[in-house]
């Protein structure tokens, strides 16, 4: 089985948790990047993330390059905003919905808050699916390094 993890990250939490499902799973990976940054720190990184996943924005992307049809499961992860998908798992997901479809689709979530399962409900409602074939809620898996982390990990990665 060929697998795609398709990942937004700001601070690296997300970015690391598909770095190791990557190395578990030999899959492949695509990384969205914004063509406007948003910020890191303080009140703005909170004000404009947050209002920007409230408003279910759809920000342009920079290219890539990555063809859908050749993978069979794609994994969907990302940081949880406001109770939201981010906005580029939103523009990346619209984009690609119909190539999206028929295939086994995961999602993975971090957040050091709540929210994930509320945004786990808005990509569904996104995809078009009701249920993911598996879903994972990390708690600060980069900053905050945990034995909780590392066992949903593996239990999440024994699922695909």
């Amino acid at each position: 089985m060929k697998r795609l993890i398709v990942f937004y990250s700001l601070e690296g939490n997300t970015e690391y948790i598909a770095d190791k499902i990557a190395e578990k799973l030999d899959a492949d990976k695509l990384k969205l990047v914004p063509k406007t940054q948003y910020a890191t720190k303080g009140f703005k990184k909170f004000f404009w993330g947050g209002k920007a996943a409230v408003m279910a924005e759809k920000p342009e992307l920079e290219p890539y390059d990555m063809d859908l049809s050749a993978y069979d499961e794609v994994i969907i992860g990302f940081p949880v905003w406001a109770g939201n998908i981010t906005p580029p798992i939103r523009t990346f997901v619209s984009e690609n919905v119909e190539s999206l479809k028929n295939k086994d689709i995961c999602t993975f979530a971090c957040e050091s808050g709540a929210g994930a399962e509320k945004a786990f409900g808005k990509l569904g409602d996104l995809l078009g699916i009701a249920d993911f074939k598996a879903t994972v809620i990390f708690i600060d898996p980069k900053a905050k390094p945990s034995e909780e982390n590392k066992l949903k990990l593996d239990v999440f990665c024994e699922k695909l």
